[in-house]
């Protein structure tokens, strides 16, 4: 079903459009909080969303979401003609953003292929019933503003709609209620509300039931018709008609609109009644010359949409250009030649594909800044629920990473953010009490940092307690003697491993550990890690790392016996060959390294994967010192092969549905056409750091 709306543009269009709306008048609609009030502007942007969204949803035939935004863009248009003086800016953004929380589900059941079926009444009565306040608390009950905004209609059915509605058959139904029964427009309201289940669409003679004074005489006179829209069968109408009470007799043929229903599809289908647009995408391409002359009084075009599976195809063709690069340059064959025309031609070909690649990348980047900011309504809705008073600053937000990492960073950040603004920030009595500021801040800070992006979260509120975390983790048996030598940092991590659960209210960090191991995991994934630092009573600081991209690494080349490892540049501090006389092993008989005044554990790969060849003799290979997310280790290795740009590929699901096998996040292709397997920094040191 998910494959229909992929393969309708006009849906596809519908949802991308909406979707930017929806989330540009919830970060309006939050800022409005904080001003206290409802600036002209944002009435206007407001309605102007509604109004848009009120169209495109009735012509896509999604009746709850238009209802809804019309009923809202009536209490805007009032809003904006009155202009009243009072206005109870808090219930009304929580009736706004209950309505954009509405929508937002209903677009998600269209993206996966399920009907938005979602009832908008309740939501829509109160923001009746708001209006209504809204003109009793201003004296403007005899209003006569009316919305009456033109709106021509028109609808797209998609080709499968359009032969379910080729299929309708149309009937039309007199019910005679019993003669005694009293109150005939209550029955006949009664035989609507209950015939929406089955039907399609139907009209009713009298319309109005409830309201319509008169309508009890006419139903008493004529009986109540109904004329139905349906796929249902006749027996199936009639022995719905035969359950209802109060039904004395009816009266039901089946009428002839197929010539009326045919011309109606084709009318809606017709070309001059609607366009079908080309998708847009999240992703935008975009050319600017600004210095470029105007032609015939028209601008040229400078920015297009390009489809954001042709950009993951385009990366994936260039991964493979950068593999076969490696694989002619590098070629055994070439050993031992002098080719300088040739060499200088490979240097031209690196050159090419490097910038090919870079460019390739710049389109792929997006800012940060639309995940960040939806932030603010996650600290909004908590700050309210809790009646806890935090307010939320965003810095670098126009930092840069490839969007298939900011889909997978979306739900950690929520995550920790939410935790943050629950079980950090205080209570605002219990702030002022310490001396601190009445309102929390949680801060969320993006930077670059090399090859790798940073994204800080940091709030000032009451800190992790080191021994109350200490104290859960040997309770959960995940730690044991060791506890006393562990660093802070190393405490804090104990967060992230799975079966730390703080859920009983005991210490001040309660809550702190709840699903923070699905968020570190969702970090590694994406080749991330993350750091905690905290001062208890003062705050928390929670860093991620995270790479710029995926697709392609800097990676140094190592040799182990006869098999190749690739290490990520970036985790390289330094590399050197060492003395016999500087190793040493501590207690636990850990081979160990003392290098200006530190040391460092050392792991050798051949052991560590079983490599039956290979140095032994820590003279005869290189350590080569790896900084992890929480330790130092240095790797023993026979030789450095060479630095090399690697395309990361993923290891087969076979080899991970067999076995899980630690310390590797994928492989790669090198020039000599062997495979290269790529070392995960940090689930090395992490094992190492558990063994010792």
């Amino acid at each position: 079903m998910a494959d229909q709306y992929m393969n309708d543009p006009m849906q596809e269009v519908f949802i991308f459009e909406t979707s930017q709306q929806l989330e540009q008048m919830e970060q309006s609609v939050i800022k409005t909080e904080a001003l206290g009030s409802y600036p002209s502007e944002i009435i206007n942007e407001i309605f102007r969303i509604m109004h848009t969204i009120k169209s495109s949803a009735a012509m896509m035939l999604i009746n709850n979401m238009s209802v809804l935004a019309h009923t809202t863009e009536d209490m805007f248009y009032f809003i904006r003609e009155e202009k009243p003086a009072v206005i109870d800016v808090s219930t009304l953004s929580d009736l706004v953003l209950e309505g954009i929380d509405f929508m937002k589900l209903e677009l998600e059941k269209i993206k996966n292929g399920v009907e938005a079926d979602g009832d908008p009444k309740s939501l829509t009565d109160k923001i009746k019933e708001h209006l209504k306040q809204l003109k009793e608390s201003n004296n403007l009950t005899d209003s006569q503003v009316i919305n009456n905004e033109p709106i021509k209609e028109k609808y797209y059915i998609s080709s499968n709609k359009a032969a379910k509605i080729s299929e309708l058959k149309t009937y039309q139904a007199i019910l005679r209620f019993d003669e005694d029964c009293g109150m005939e427009n209550i029955r006949a309201f009664t035989v609507v509300h209950n015939l929406k289940e089955i039907t399609e669409s139907f009209k009713s003679t009298p319309e109005d039931v409830i309201n319509d004074p008169d309508c009890v005489e006419t139903i008493r006179r004529d009986g109540f018709i109904l004329q139905i829209d349906t796929l249902e069968s006749e027996e199936k109408l009639a022995t719905f008609f035969r359950s209802l009470a109060f039904i004395d007799q009816f009266e039901m043929v089946e009428l002839d609109q197929t010539q009326e229903i045919q011309e109606a599809i084709c009318g809606l289908l017709s070309e001059d009644t609607i366009s079908v647009p080309q998708p847009k995408e999240t992703i935008t391409a975009c050319v600017i010359n600004k210095e470029a002359p105007v032609n015939n009084g028209s601008q040229s075009q400078s920015i297009i949409s390009v489809s954001v599976e042709k950009l993951d195809k385009l990366m994936n063709l260039v991964g493979e250009m950068v593999i076969s690069e490696a694989m002619v340059t590098q070629n055994p064959d070439l050993k031992g030649l002098v080719l300088d025309n040739f060499s200088k031609s490979a240097r031209q070909l690196k050159k090419i594909t490097n910038e090919l690649q870079d460019m390739v990348m710049s389109i792929r980047m997006v800012p940060l800044g639309p995940t960040f900011f939806k932030m603010n309504r996650i600290v909004r809705d908590i700050s309210k629920k809790l009646g806890k008073e935090i307010n939320l600053e965003i810095l670098g937000e126009e930092t840069e990473v490839d969007k298939n990492i900011i889909e997978q960073i979306g739900d950690p950040l929520m995550h920790i953010v939410r935790n943050s603004a629950d079980h950090g920030i205080e209570a605002a009595e219990n702030r002022v009490r310490q001396g601190k500021p009445r309102t929390g801040t949680i801060t969320l800070e993006a930077k670059n940092a090399g090859g790798e992006v940073l994204i800080i979260i940091r709030d000032d509120g009451k800190g992790l307690s080191r021994d109350g975390i200490l104290q859960k983790a040997m309770e959960n048996g995940l730690v044991g003697n060791e506890a006393a030598n562990m660093t802070d940092t190393e405490v804090f991590n104990l967060l992230f491993l799975p079966g730390f659960s703080t859920k009983e209210a005991v210490t001040e960090f309660s809550g702190r550990g709840v699903g923070m191991d699905v968020v570190a995991k969702n970090i590694e994934a994406v080749g991330g890690n993350i750091l905690v630092e905290s001062v208890e009573g003062q705050g928390t600081v929670i860093t991620l790392k995270i790479p710029l991209t995926l697709a392609i690494i800097e990676g140094m080349n190592i040799r182990v016996g006869e098999t190749c490892y690739t290490l990520p540049i970036m985790s390289i501090k330094e590399s050197f060959i060492p003395k016999a006389q500087e190793i040493f092993r501590d207690t636990d008989q850990n081979e160990m390294i003392m290098i200006r005044g530190k040391c460092y554990p050392i792991m050798r790969l051949k052991e560590h994967y079983k490599v039956k060849t290979g140095a032994t003799e820590i003279e005869d290979g290189i350590l080569i010192m790896l900084e992890g997310e929480t330790k130092t280790t240095c790797l023993f290795a026979d030789e450095l092969l060479g630095e090399q740009q690697v395309v990361v590929k993923t290891l087969p699901k076979y080899i991970r549905r067999m076995k899980k096998i630690d310390g590797l996040a994928g492989c790669t292709l090198l020039g000599d056409g062997n495979i290269s397997l790529i070392l995960d920094v940090n689930g090395l040191v992490t094992q190492k750091r558990l063994k010792n």
